[in-house]
């Protein structure tokens, strides 16, 4: 979708997206679709998505899109709206089950006027089930799904938001699912996207226990977060690699255990990893990390946002970037050679796209 407003080249130009969600899951839903070509326009409430008071995450959730506002309790909007979806090849909404239904655009409205319409809704705990209608924020899916504290003991709270994130990418990733099979079919589709759902799919059933380990044996050694001399922290990720350790204890001076194999090195966990933090505790961070990518060790330092947005790395592939209305900007995290994503147009202004409708198809 360019600036000019018109249809664009990305791998879904030409896909309709009716965008009826606030806060952060959907809108990172159809930011993704929008970054490679969809047409979103977004819908929002008076007085405008809640996310707008918070400026800089707006921008990075609304580029490409165009903002109407319509009360969808009024009967001219909602009819407004209802006109809108059977233009419409995609709407996603995340209000609390039941919401669009009592506003009169659920997904048996939405149907009936668009009956190939592929509708996706993006909730914390689904449409149905004991939990549905509960209340919730992120770091309540995340408890509810056993992230926080997968194997008991203390909970972790992660640093991002991992289950707007999630039920975010799973919907846009279900919407192209369904979008191509429509394409194939003609048919629609229902999506149900739970974040709790997502969340505890990667939680998974059971604790990973490799072959002839003790059951009991908590962590690996050379596995884990490790404070420097100068009182940063950087990681190292061994697992089972018997030839990742060697390199390891060769480049911190643990030379009396560089042959203990990966079995016996979980047996001593506490011990082994006691030993690697204090020579890790021992050296500054910087030199630290180069030594040991030197050696070929999984190492890397723990960065705080502002040290990845300058990473060289991310700024060659144009993760870390700027957009004319926003520097820094993060770009699209995937990749695609010959139909790569855009971000073109900022995000629009509160109904600053009154009266309009979805752009013509290329």
């Amino acid at each position: 979708m360019g600036a000019t407003g018109e249809a664009g080249t990305g791998l879904l130009a030409g896909l309709r997206v009716l965008d009826l969600s606030i806060w952060r899951p959907g809108p990172y839903a159809t930011q993704l679709l929008a970054e490679i070509g969809a047409d979103v326009l977004k819908v929002e409430p008076p007085g405008g998505d809640p996310m707008r008071q918070y400026p800089e995450l707006f921008l990075s959730l609304n580029a490409n899109k165009r903002s109407i506002v319509l009360d969808l309790k009024d009967p001219a909007d909602r009819a407004r709206a209802l006109e809108l979806a059977a233009e419409a090849d995609v709407v996603v909404e995340g209000f609390r089950p039941g919401v669009t239904d009592r506003l009169g655009v659920g997904y048996a409205e939405v149907r009936a006027v668009n009956p190939t319409i592929i509708y996706c809704s993006v909730s914390g705990m689904g449409q149905d089930g004991p939990l549905a209608r509960v209340p919730g924020h992120d770091l309540n899916y995340q408890a509810w799904a056993g992230v926080l504290a997968p194997e008991g003991g203390p909970p972790v709270v992660p640093a991002v938001p991992l289950a707007d994130l999630a039920g975010g990418m799973a919907a846009a990733f279900a919407v192209c699912a369904a979008a191509l099979r429509r394409a194939n079919t003609g048919e629609g589709e229902r999506i149900d996207v739970a974040m709790s759902d997502v969340l505890a799919t990667w939680t998974g059933a059971a604790r990973p226990v490799a072959r002839g380990v003790d059951p009991s044996a908590r962590g690996v050694p050379g596995y884990g977060v490790f404070e420097t001399a100068d009182g940063q922290h950087l990681t190292i990720g061994i697992v089972s690699e018997d030839h990742f350790w060697q390199r390891l204890c060769d480049a911190l001076g643990l030379s009396g255990v560089r042959d203990v194999g990966f079995a016996e090195r979980v047996g001593r966990g506490v011990e082994l990893q006691s030993l690697v933090a204090g020579a890790i505790r021992a050296r500054e961070r910087e030199p630290l990390v180069d030594a040991l990518a030197a050696a070929d060790v999984p190492v890397a330092p723990v960065l705080d946002r502002t040290r990845m947005l300058a990473q060289s790395h991310f700024r060659e592939r144009r993760v870390s970037t700027a957009d004319p209305w926003a520097d820094p900007a993060i770009g699209y995290p995937v990749r695609f050679a010959d139909h790569a994503a855009a971000r073109v147009t900022p995000p629009p202004d509160l109904d600053e796209h009154r009266g309009s409708g979805f752009l013509p198809r290329g």
